[in-house]
């Protein structure tokens, strides 16, 4: 379903406390934003290109499994950041005598567990400088969930996102258990947003220019949004990933299972077909 010549997106800052957590919103101090909630940016990890600048030429390694990660060479402090992923056909503005062309609109057809999974670097130029350092770096489930809208009331509001760590076969939550419907911005009013973004955020402090990217990915015609982390449980905020751990991400239906049902299932590493889980080893 999913092939490589998709942009990866993801949202900083979408989830109350999150970047606190994460100590990096003194990152985005000189980001400006309409009111308290907003998200901070948005932020690429994968783009479809060989035509990049030295300095992103980075995001066009692959980073995305769905059984493993990637331990980095130069770096440690690697964080689980439980979110939804959006898969959304992009539309462009084909009509305009320009050289670039403006995204008019994101079209989101499904959804999965994803792990934005992030060195906690104090002094990393731009966001995405933590989330991309090759291969295996970032993780997104098989299971992908088809929406049936992505309006007030659709399938996606009934579903949470759980993640956990398990290390030595003993297993902690890492996250706090989160309804999608908390994320800040979500359904039309998020995808709104991300549309801006993408054809207007400046190459500037933590941010890259996202409609330079898709010039330069000639214009790709699906995105992988990532829409934000959730909260840490107090383990989660203190505790690094190591090589050996298992991470885990389930995105479930929170009105068809209860927390300790998906509890029990991380625990046995087997998961039930209509949960959207992504179990990856840190190798």
């Amino acid at each position: 379903m999913l092939t490589t010549d998709f942009i990866g997106l993801g949202v900083a800052g979408n989830f109350a406390g999150h970047l606190e957590q994460a100590g990096e919103a003194a990152d985005f101090v000189k980001v400006k934003t309409e009111n308290a909630v907003q998200p901070k940016a948005i932020f690429p990890f994968y783009v479809p290109s060989q035509q990049l600048s030295k300095d992103e030429q980075f995001l066009s390694i692959y980073p995305i499994s769905n059984d493993r990660l990637q331990f980095p060479n130069n770096a440690d402090n690697l964080q689980i950041e439980p979110e939804i992923a959006l898969l959304c056909d992009i539309q462009y503005d084909k009509t305009m005598q320009e050289t670039t062309q403006k995204v008019t609109a994101l079209l989101p057809t499904h959804f999965a567990a994803y792990n934005d999974c992030s060195i906690r670097r104090p002094n990393a130029r731009k966001i995405c400088e933590k989330k991309n350092w090759g291969v295996n770096s970032k993780g997104l489930s098989t299971n992908w969930i088809v929406l049936d809208s992505f309006t007030t009331g659709s399938n996606i509001d009934d579903y949470h996102i759980a993640c956990f760590h398990k290390r030595n076969d003993v297993l902690s939550e890492y996250g706090i258990d989160s309804p999608a419907v908390g994320y800040s911005y979500f359904h039309q009013k998020l995808l709104d947003w991300i549309v801006d973004k993408m054809n207007y955020q400046p190459d500037q402090d933590p941010m890259n220019n996202i409609a330079n990217l898709l010039e330069q990915a000639n214009y790709p015609t699906k995105a992988v949004i990532s829409i934000g982390a959730t909260r840490y449980t107090e383990f989660g905020e203190k505790n690094f990933l190591q090589i050996g751990d298992i991470s885990i991400v389930a995105v479930y239906n929170g009105k068809q299972y209860q927390h300790s049902q998906i509890v029990e299932m991380a625990e046995n590493g087997i998961f039930a077909q209509d949960i959207s889980a992504l179990v990856q080893k840190v190798i």
